[in-house]
């Protein structure tokens, strides 16, 4: 049976080949190992084979797994209620997940009372799903001008969820569409916006999405396992 360390040596490997066949550093590609329905035991071997960043979609299921002692990072990936946001902004140190100017507004009145300043993404609908949170790509750059405002928030690029296929290739078009859309709102100079980070990508796609561009992918089932169905 695979360890978690077996699992992320093979991470890593296909992490560096597809870096390698587009010209980029390995070490550019930012591994988020996503924990959600995860036990805190798995967490922890994790922890021990050196990973330092875990997502979760649930803000209820990252308080009950996130110790400070641990010095891991961890990222909200799921979709955001505003009444959550408190107990966010309280536990995560990155959300990649904001779709809407009410969720960063009430995030920055949050951040402003704890006296936080929040690493943000704009999570983008590059699907046309209506099942899918994110906003549409065409509004993508009127949404980080009115949450430029928003001095709680620091946002840094984007994050997609593209709709699932079997084959990677298939999703090739909603990664590409994701690039585009960052580098659009980048040539429109936001003032106090940055597009550093595309947040795509995960077990079965993640080498399609960083030839794409993916700065950070989001890896589940290739590091922990499957998940019960």
């Amino acid at each position: 049976m695979s360890t978690i360390k077996d699992n992320l040596v093979r991470v890593y490997d296909r992490i560096s080949k597809a870096a390698e066949r587009t010209g980029r550093e390995a070490s550019s590609i930012h591994l988020i190992a996503v924990s959600k329905t995860k036990p805190l035991a798995m967490i922890e071997e994790a922890l021990r084979a050196g990973v330092t960043d875990f997502g979760e979609n649930r803000v209820q299921e990252a308080l009950e797994k996130a110790r400070p002692e641990d010095g891991a990072t961890w990222h909200m990936i799921g979709p955001l209620q505003r009444n959550k946001a408190k107990s966010a902004v309280r536990i995560f140190d990155m959300i990649h997940s904001v779709d809407r100017l009410s969720l960063g507004q009430e995030l920055d009145r949050r951040l402003q009372t704890a006296g936080r300043i929040m690493p943000v993404l704009i999570q983008v609908n590059t699907s046309s799903e209506e099942t899918k949170a994110g906003v549409e790509p065409d509004r993508a750059l009127e949404l980080a001008e009115q949450l430029s405002v928003l001095s709680g928030l620091s946002v840094r690029g984007l994050m997609t969820i593209p709709a699932f296929s079997p084959d990677p290739e298939d999703v090739r078009p909603a990664f590409r569409m994701l690039r585009d859309t960052r580098d659009r709102i980048a040539s429109a100079g936001v003032t106090g916006i940055g597009m550093d980070v595309l947040s795509m990508g995960m077990s079965h796609d993640f080498e399609v999405a960083i030839e794409e561009g993916a700065d950070m992918i989001r890896v589940g089932t290739a590091i922990f396992g499957a998940r019960p169905a």
